[in-house]
Formats: C-alpha cells, sequence, structure tokens
C-alpha cells in the first residue's frame, strides 16, 4: 500500500482531505472521516486506519478503545488529488453507535450481502459440524458441496420453468449459498468469478 502525500491537495481543506472508508469486499461506505498528513503517514505505516478527528483536535486512529479497528487494503485518491477512498476490512462496527456503517442501519446491501455471507461462511467453517450445516459441508469436502450445487441448480430450473416467484427466489438463494460454500471448499472467493465476468466483459466505454 504506497501513496504519494505530495500528490494530494491538502491545502484545499485547510490541511485535511476527505477520505470515504469503505469495506473492501461488500463495497459498502461504512463512514466519511478526514486525514492530515500525519494521519495518513500512521495509515500507511500501521495498515490501520488513522484519521485527523475535527472535534478532538488530533490523531484518532479507529478502534484504540473499542477495538473495532478498520484494516487498510487500499488508498485510492480521486481525479482531483483532494479526497480519497480507504478500501478497509472492518474488525466491528464502523459507526459509534454499533451499527456497521455510519449511514443508515442496512448490513451490506445489495450485492455486497454476498461478500458478508462469504464472512459468515468462514466463521461457520470453525464451528462444531454436529450443530451446524455449514461446517458439516464443508468437512466433507468439496465434492459433496459440488453435489449440493447441482441439486440446488436442478431445483432452482424446475422452479423457474414453473413455480411461482417466491419459489424461485428461495430456490435461487439456496443455490447461492451452496454455491459459496462450494468456492470455500476449494480456497476460491466469489471475487475469482467476478474476475472472470469482468475479463469477459471488456473494459467500459462512453457508450455503454
Amino acid at each position: 500500500m504506497t501513496i504519494n502525500p505530495d500528490t494530494l491537495d491538502f491545502a484545499k481543506g485547510g490541511g485535511l482531505i476527505p477520505a470515504v472508508v469503505q469495506d473492501a469486499d461488500t463495497l459498502q461506505v461504512l463512514t466519511l472521516a478526514y486525514m492530515d498528513r500525519a494521519a495518513l503517514q500512521e495509515t500507511v505505516e500501521s495498515g490501520e486506519a488513522t484519521f485527523f478527528s475535527r472535534s478532538r483536535g488530533g490523531r484518532w486512529r479507529k478502534g484504540e478503545t473499542s477495538g473495532n479497528r478498520l484494516t487498510v487494503v487500499s488508498i485510492t485518491p480521486d481525479c482531483d488529488g483532494d479526497a480519497l477512498v480507504v478500501a478497509v476490512r472492518p474488525m466491528g462496527p464502523a459507526c459509534h453507535l454499533g451499527t456497521t456503517s455510519c449511514f443508515g442501519d442496512d448490513d451490506a446491501p445489495g450485492l455486497g450481502r454476498i461478500a458478508r455471507l462469504e464472512r459468515t461462511i468462514a466463521k461457520r467453517a470453525a464451528a462444531d459440524p454436529e450443530t451446524s450445516w455449514t461446517a458439516r459441508l464443508l468437512a466433507q469436502g468439496p465434492k459433496r458441496a459440488a453435489q449440493k450445487v447441482g441439486e440446488e441448480g436442478v431445483e432452482t430450473a424446475l422452479a423457474g420453468a414453473a413455480g411461482p416467484d417466491e419459489e424461485v427466489a428461495s430456490e435461487a438463494a439456496d443455490l447461492i449459498y451452496h454455491l459459496l460454500v462450494l468456492l470455500r471448499s476449494r480456497q476460491m472467493s466469489f471475487q475469482d468469478v467476478l474476475d472472470v465476468l469482468a475479463s469477459r466483459a471488456g473494459p467500459a466505454t462512453h457508450a455503454d
């Protein structure tokens, strides 16, 4: 993770630059904070999001007291160099009110729920197979998970051909869940699938 502070325009904000903090996996916007040069430097050196608190008048590393730290994945400046997007992996709620995000109560809305479900599957992998279906399925290995994907795929197809919308949605949800378990059993993630889709789509153009 490298970024050159000299390419950023701190002067425009009186020494501070706004930082939009985003979950690297779900892409959910978690909070808006500010950085001065020192906070940015500490973030780069520590790998944990550190900000300048306007209310406290000084440096503030997220999670120092709560433990809900933000591990930084990347820092991307905008085209004018006067704002940042800080992609992170949170170790707990980002908001001081205990919610995932400071912007509403939703938890990983939209397609971000796929990444949230992957995190849940990863946690359940360590559970007791006697009490967790996910742990039991993972313990049985990729072949069993693949079999379940096949079964759920057939059920989704049958529902899609003749079932009501509610059944189609339910069966499709089961299919996606078991697909994520299969990917987990292969030490893969849904991002691997997205990478293939991106390569097939080609670069975006203004005409798109």
